[in-house]
Order: structure tokens, then C-alpha cells, then sequence
């Protein structure tokens, strides 16, 4: 009796483990891809005959028929967008938006074989901004709009020195930092996401402004121009100075009255 029902568990256990891995195995595998907005994406998934793309929760959004016949346009957001190619057997999502992210999977009917397809759109992401806080100790400010999955980063050659990433969308990413004049041009500071990043250098203005960290070329070109400016004061003072002079020596002769030639015989 008591071996009978031991038995009886171990057939049971065994329907079990049988019955979930066979619902294991009908979970289709997930692959993530990336798309870029504005762009389009194929998802590697051939239907060559029949077949349906599904979206999510809304279901069918592409079917394709026997006789190489099909229909994008089920779904009204995806219309004009979504293609089926009769000759590759790729669906294809143009003109791809940041809430076209999610998970499409693909029915192949002619092969009974489903694919899923979990799709991240991202932005393609400009230059940040630099902005100088403190020209004498070059104190500066980086910062750019949040954007999906963006990290911001300030580097030293190839050593990240600070880095800030929020999941809040709708706040601006900032980070400051002192730099080191000498070494002003081993900084920059980068925006980066899957697809994408953008890169700034330091502003000139952090050395221009500070008389203290002029260059030996700077130095020399300032006293080239200070030596220009006081040879011309000198030479105007000098041209100056003979005019005067000159005047000087000329002004009694020009001023004494002429005598006359004749005079007048008494009467």
C-alpha cells in the first residue's frame, strides 16, 4: 500500500515537471533590439507566406496571407508605418517614435514558429552644453535635457571623473567641475545613450579672462604691442617738440614791424 501511493507521487510529480516544461518551451524568446526616432527598423523574422506581427496588448497589427498578399494597416497608429516586403519577408516600422517601444513578436504560420521582439526607441542625442560658472579658478557647469537611458559624464583623458543619470525625463542633467588650466584640453564632457553620444571641450574664455594663466606666447605678443604703443607716443612727442621749437626760433622775426623807407621833409 504504502509503495502503491509513493508511486503515485512520483507519477504525479513527473506529469508535472513534463506538463511546465512544455509550457516553458512555448514561451517564444525575447530579443531586444534598438531603434533610433525618425528612422526605420525590419525585424529580423522572416514570413515568407502567412503570418501575423502582434503588438503588446493590441494584438494583430500585420497579417500576411497565402499568395504573397497582406495587410499594415490594421492598427491606426502604425498606418503608413508599417510594411511587409514580399521578397525579404521582414515587417518593417518606419518613421519609428519614442512610444512605438514595446514588444512586437512575429508568427511565422508557414513554419509554426514565433519570435518576440522587445523594440527601445531612443533619441539621437546633440552636444551638451558648457557653460563657464567662473572664469578665474574655470569653473564650469555641463548640462543637457534628460532623454531616455542618458548618462552624463565629465572625462579626464580616458578617466570618468563625475556622472549623473536620472529615470526622471522631464529634469535638466547637470554636473560642475573646477579644471585644471594647464591641462584644459584632456577635459570633456559627454551625453551618452545605447545609440548615441555627444561630446563638448572647455571654453576658451576659462584662460582668456584670467591675466594670471596667460601663455609665454600671450606674454610676448602683450609686449610687443606695449613697446609699439610707447614708440609712438615717444615719436609723436619728438615730432611734437620740433614744431614748437621751430616756432619759437621764427615768432620775433615774423612778429617785428617793418620799418619805412621814406620820411616825410619838415615843412
Amino acid at each position: 500500500m504504502l509503495f502503491s501511493q509513493r508511486k503515485k507521487q512520483k507519477v504525479t510529480l513527473l506529469y508535472l515537471f513534463v506538463l511546465c516544461s512544455a509550457q516553458y518551451s512555448t514561451q517564444p524568446e525575447t530579443w531586444q533590439v534598438k531603434g533610433i526616432v525618425g528612422k526605420s527598423l525590419s525585424f529580423p523574422e522572416r514570413v515568407l507566406k502567412s503570418g501575423t506581427l502582434l503588438y503588446g496588448d493590441l494584438g494583430n497589427i500585420a497579417h500576411v496571407y497565402p499568395g504573397k498578399q497582406s495587410n499594415t494597416n490594421l492598427e491606426k497608429r502604425f498606418k503608413k508605418r508599417l510594411h511587409w516586403n514580399n521578397v525579404t519577408g521582414f515587417f518593417t516600422l518606419s518613421d519609428l517614435q519614442i512610444d512605438d517601444s514595446g514588444i512586437y513578436t512575429v508568427d511565422n504560420a508557414d513554419e509554426e514558429m514565433t519570435h518576440a521582439f522587445q523594440l527601445t526607441v531612443y533619441y539621437v542625442l546633440s552636444k551638451p552644453q558648457v557653460t563657464v560658472h567662473d572664469n578665474i579658478s574655470c569653473s564650469l557647469v555641463c548640462s543637457m535635457e534628460n532623454r531616455r537611458e542618458v548618462t552624463l559624464s565629465w572625462y579626464k583623458g580616458g578617466e570618468i571623473l563625475n556622472q549623473t543619470s536620472s529615470p526622471d525625463l522631464n529634469i535638466i542633467l547637470s554636473i560642475p567641475l573646477k579644471v585644471d588650466v594647464q591641462n584644459r584640453d584632456s577635459y570633456r564632457c559627454e551625453a551618452a545613450n545605447p545609440v548615441s553620444k555627444g561630446t563638448a571641450v572647455v571654453p576658451h574664455s576659462c584662460i582668456e579672462s584670467d591675466p594670471s594663466k596667460v601663455t609665454d606666447g600671450d606674454e610676448r605678443t602683450r609686449g610687443s604691442l606695449i613697446i609699439a604703443v610707447i614708440c609712438i607716443l615717444v615719436a609723436s612727442g619728438l615730432v611734437g617738440l620740433a614744431i614748437y621749437l621751430k616756432k619759437r626760433r621764427n615768432g620775433p622775426y615774423l612778429m617785428q614791424p617793418s620799418l619805412p623807407t621814406s620820411f616825410p621833409l619838415p615843412v
